[in-house]
């Protein structure tokens, strides 16, 4: 999900990356400039990432290991290390170095191989990006939120044993509610095997004060037969599982709503706000598959839906650690490695990666962890006489804007990811109560997602700002003001993504490519490639291990080399 800038395009990739920090608004905006503070007074144990201390009220973490999901994917880990060794590791070429193309790398390792990870900026992560301002202060792509739903990303945390890494939170949805600003309505999860925690918690849902120990507590956001007729429309999804999932994919989550009977209350009060924060559009032009595919993991695993934080910016705090393991076992990672071009064999399979530098680099195999948008950028001419990758026209990237403001003062929020309920914010979260590194006892300093941004990714950063202020004074009623004259902006940051995950409309389902491809040495990883979770963390780092278990079964125990050309061309 996503500071300030005229940016600039960076490689072919679809983040703009950010310029300067701003601090304050422009004079415009409420007569005269704010100071321009750049010093944040900083919690213990800011001074130096070593010392790094738990400060905000975090939970022990879920006892995910005993859910089926979490199983069958270390199954796929160990099948993956257990693979025969193949007589000599195969060299295999990934472009990117998002989590894609680092969790290929790092289950290539595991099957004997030796992975060359090329990225083109001189940043690891792709959509989990970060970097640090002038004043050593953090800024990322997105709000990444991790799930106890990500069996996946579990695993590898456990592989790479940093798992106290992350922060996790209560086991609560907690919905800000705009026509009552201050407070808000929660989801909360009981201890009890699913889905019966997801049905009770729906039940139960009611609306707190944020002082809620003088609060007093309310209907909630749903009525007693809205509630028992959102409960109902979901049981098809818990009783006929992943295969009902994928077959609503040609409706969105509107049209659903009305064939399942939901009010459309349910559309106003909760779909809106988790559309957005599951592909920052409208559930008018959702693919009702992305809203089940989450739902279904959130009410058939008890941890599910519980949530955590990162401890501080992904490059440092996940991707490094999976770098460092790529590396500790004869694999590369190559920063300001761009592709220019995929250079083709007369079968039509890949004879080499050309690089921007005027460099080029050969390999056995040939991986793309790219996002589709830029695959579709580099594919040569003949690929497009290939149904296979015709389809991909269908998968466009989504705008996304990333928001980071820091405040002269420390706002009264929850120790959580909040549904912010807005026309155009997402989600939201004050990262200097959820997140060690960014722990401040003095300020606050919140993280938003601006969604739908279509019409707004080319607008001026200030413009933004100016629009997501007047949001923040309807959430924070007593503390910010639109005209500044409350809480004040030290400085803040917009990161705009172009092109983010694709866009999930419906019909996309048959369009995701699997990870093997037609041609024999060239194999694709990606969120939008074929798994079944959501263009997402989770579905991103699944396609890599996906595609690192697709060349050991392909190549660990054949007597033939795939830099070796084809007896025939590739089919097309």
């Amino acid at each position: 999900m996503q500071c300030t800038s005229a940016c600039t395009a960076a490689a072919p990739a679809q983040l703009q990356r950010p310029g300067k920090s701003r601090s304050g608004f422009s004079a415009s905006m409420r007569g005269t400039a704010l100071a321009q503070q750049h010093t944040a007074a900083r919690g213990p144990g800011s001074s130096s990432r070593g010392a790094l201390r738990v400060q905000a009220r975090d939970f022990p973490k879920p006892d995910f290991e005993g859910e089926k999901s979490f199983q069958e994917m270390a199954a796929i880990s160990a099948a993956v290390k257990a693979a025969p060794r193949p007589k000599e590791p195969l060299t295999v070429v990934i472009a990117g170095a998002g989590l894609a193309g680092l969790s290929t790398a790092k289950y290539l390792v595991d099957a004997g191989h030796k992975p060359i990870v090329l990225e083109s900026r001189d940043v690891l992560g792709g959509k989990v990006a970060a970097w640090k301002d002038e004043d050593g202060d953090w800024y990322e792509t997105g709000l990444h939120i991790f799930f106890g739903a990500y069996p996946n990303l579990m695993n590898l945390f456990k592989e790479l044993d940093i798992e106290d890494r992350l922060q996790w939170k209560e086991h609560s949805m907690i919905f800000a509610v705009p026509e009552a600003p201050g407070e808000f309505s929660r989801f909360d999860f009981p201890d009890l095997p699913a889905p019966l925690n997801g049905i009770i918690a729906i039940l139960r849902n009611n609306q707190a004060r944020t002082d809620a120990g003088r609060g007093r507590a309310t209907a909630g956001m749903l009525t007693w037969p809205e509630k028992i007729q959102f409960a109902l429309g979901l049981l098809p999804a818990i009783v006929y599982g992943q295969p009902y999932v994928e077959a609503q994919d040609d409706k969105t989550v509107t049209e659903w709503m009305r064939q399942q009977g939901v009010p459309a209350r349910v559309n106003d009060e909760v779909f809106i706000a988790m559309a957005k924060a599951l592909n920052f559009i409208d559930p008018d032009e959702l693919s009702m598959i992305c809203v089940l595919i989450a739902l279904n993991r959130f009410l058939q695993e008890k941890h599910g839906s519980k949530m955590a934080f990162l401890d501080g910016c992904p490059p440092e705090r996940l991707c490094q650690p999976i770098v460092d393991y790529i590396t500790a076992r004869g694999g590369e990672v190559r920063m300001k490695s761009g592709i220019k071009d995929i250079e083709l064999n007369e079968d039509g399979t890949v004879k080499q990666y050309n690089l921007l530098s005027g460099d080029s680099i050969t390999a056995d195999l040939y991986v793309s962890a790219m996002p589709v948008d830029i695959v579709k950028k580099l594919m040569p001419a003949p690929w497009y006489q290939m149904d296979f990758f015709k389809r991909l026209d269908k998968l466009v990237g989504v705008p996304v804007i990333n928001i980071h403001i820091w405040f002269d003062r420390k706002l009264t929020t929850v120790d959580h990811l909040l549904f912010s309920r807005s026309p155009l914010l997402s989600v939201y979260a004050d990262m200097s109560t959820t997140c060690r590194e960014y722990y401040d006892t003095e300020k606050s300093m919140l993280e938003l997602v601006f969604a739908p941004a279509e019409k707004w990714i080319g607008r001026p950063d200030e413009e933004i700002i100016e629009a997501t202020m007047k949001e923040l004074e309807r959430l924070f009623p007593t503390e910010i003001a639109a005209d500044g004259s409350k809480a004040a902006i030290r400085k803040y940051k917009v990161v705009k993504t172009p092109l983010s995950v694709y866009k999930t409309v419906p019909d996309c389902e048959p369009c995701r490519p699997t990870q093997r491809t037609p041609l024999r040495n060239f194999y694709l990883a990606g969120d939008y490639t074929k798994q079944r979770y959501l263009a997402s963390m989770e579905g991103a780092t699944f396609s890599g291990k996906l595609c690192a278990q697709a060349i050991a079964e392909d190549w660990n125990t054949s007597s033939v080399k795939p830099s070796q050309p084809a007896k025939e061309p590739a089919m097309v």
